[in-house]
């Protein structure tokens, strides 16, 4: 039997030995999965909803005991990983709170005795590949509104966070959910390649790279699969000049280095009113500069370890190539341990930067970021549409109107004002560009996990 190792980012000891599915054991969770969806397509949606509401209990009965390993799987801290199945729960509930409006058949009424109806039905067997950096909640947005909408979901965890998936299954099954309705697989890559080709998968949703999202998107798209894609974002943050930095300036700091800056919708580049910039600046390094690093078991602690140590190049990477064309470092850039171990980054701020810079321009992914003044709204919408990336973008300012005018001209999935780095569940979560396609969560989420189907029936004449 294979075993995946999982490695505890801040010990970089081994922390868990997974016993991963051979191709026979495969294949018969994909059979189960096929039996299962056939009879829960046949579940009334209010039950459904009862067993998803039942779901939410489960996982927040085990809180503790999921969000510690979750920090010993991809070294988020404690704090934050306990607040990610709070939100996990809280997304689930309201997917389900709306599922019987946004499932509900609709009738068509002509005058001609013509009976119509329109039916949204279950794909049946989809497939999750999941991304490790909040890995409940991207689980969650796709999970919650198929299992809803009567399909069987399965999930392919990343290898950095399989205990996730484990956890998402039991609480399904405790909640009343048939066996092979949600499925955690423990696979190697050969085996998820072999998935992405599968007739018996009817949708495939991927959460990871732009070059791992097209090669998913091509690969399925052999056997016409559906596919709904999340490739991440460098998202920029405007700050106007007649805001209150008191405020804004936490909240934007949050944003960029929040789960260590590992946020698909993590603020990545910062526009700064020219007037402010000075200041604005002072006072986002103080605050960066107060974050505590360590031990991300330990509740004080704010900035835990990389998940992925090969991140530390990349980070450095764009460190030099800013400093090396005239950026100014004034806040970390360098790798570091907590008491010798661990992957770790500084926290990292760079100012004097432009977008021949890769810090500016390329993701991320971790704890840095750059600052440009701006000397209006003009040349900051110019600069924060100068991007393959289009996931989300913050407007900071107290001019409602402004705002606006200008967000419909941002290139963005979701444009937020006086916010950012949210998922909000009563919205549809989406990409533009390379940032992916597909949508997730909202009433509009559903789309992605049903088969329309229409019902045309003439009365027989006698």
């Amino acid at each position: 039997m294979t075993k995946l190792l999982v490695t505890n980012p801040a010990t970089e000891n081994v922390a868990f030995e997974i016993e991963m599915h051979d191709e026979g054991q495969l294949d018969r969770l994909i059979e189960r999965a096929r039996r299962a969806q056939r009879e829960w397509a046949r579940v009334p949606v209010s039950e459904r909803v009862g067993c998803v509401e039942r779901f939410c209990e489960r996982l927040l009965d085990r809180k503790e005991s999921i969000a510690l390993e979750i920090s010993q799987q991809m070294g988020k801290p404690v704090a934050q990983a306990e607040g990610e199945v709070m939100r996990c729960t809280e997304r689930a509930s309201y997917v389900a709170s709306i599922a019987l409006d946004a499932l509900r058949d609709r009738v068509v009424k002509l005058d001609d005795g013509i009976f119509r109806k329109l039916a949204l039905e279950p794909k049946g067997v989809l497939l999750d590949i999941a991304a490790w950096n909040y890995p409940l909640l991207i689980a969650i947005n796709m999970l919650a509104p198929a299992v809803l909408a009567g399909n069987a979901a399965l999930i392919k965890h990343s290898s950095l966070t399989p205990l996730c998936a484990t956890h998402l299954e039991r609480a399904f099954v405790e909640a009343g959910v048939p066996e092979g309705i949600v499925t955690a697989l423990m696979l190697d890559r050969k085996a998820a390649e072999g998935l992405l080709t599968d007739p018996r998968i009817r949708g495939i949703f991927f959460t990871g790279s732009v070059p791992a999202g097209h090669h998913v998107y091509k690969t399925a798209s052999a056997n016409l699969i559906d596919v709904g894609l999340e490739l991440g974002g460098k998202d920029p943050a405007y700050v106007r000049g007649d805001v209150d930095l008191d405020t804004v300036v936490p909240i934007v700091a949050d944003g960029a280095f929040y789960n260590c800056g590992q946020s698909c919708c993590a603020v990545e580049r910062i526009y700064v009113a020219r007037a402010l910039y000075g200041e604005f600046v002072e006072r986002f390094v103080e605050t960066v500069a107060s974050y505590t690093l360590g031990d991300p078991l330990e509740r004080e602690t704010y900035l835990g370890p990389l998940a992925q140590r090969s991140a530390i190049r990349t980070l450095e990477e764009q460190t030099r190539d800013a400093v090396a064309k005239g950026g100014r470092l004034l806040l970390g850039g360098e790798a570091t341990t907590h008491q010798g171990l661990g992957s770790y980054f500084q926290p990292t701020v760079l100012v004097d930067v432009d977008h021949e810079m890769a810090v500016m321009r390329d993701e991320s992914f971790g704890p840095i970021i750059g600052i440009m003044p701006v000397d209006d709204d003009s040349e900051a919408l110019r600069l924060m549409n100068d991007s393959e990336f289009g996931l989300t973008a913050s407007i900071w300012t107290r001019d409602y109107e402004t705002a606006m005018g200008l967000a419909p001209e941002v290139e963005a999935g979701t444009v937020f004002l006086n916010r950012c780095d949210y998922v909000d569940p009563a919205l549809v979560w989406t990409g533009v560009k390379e940032s992916g396609k597909g949508a997730a969560l909202s009433e509009l989420g559903f789309l992605e996990m049903v088969q329309p189907k229409s019902y045309h029936f003439v009365p027989a004449r006698s």
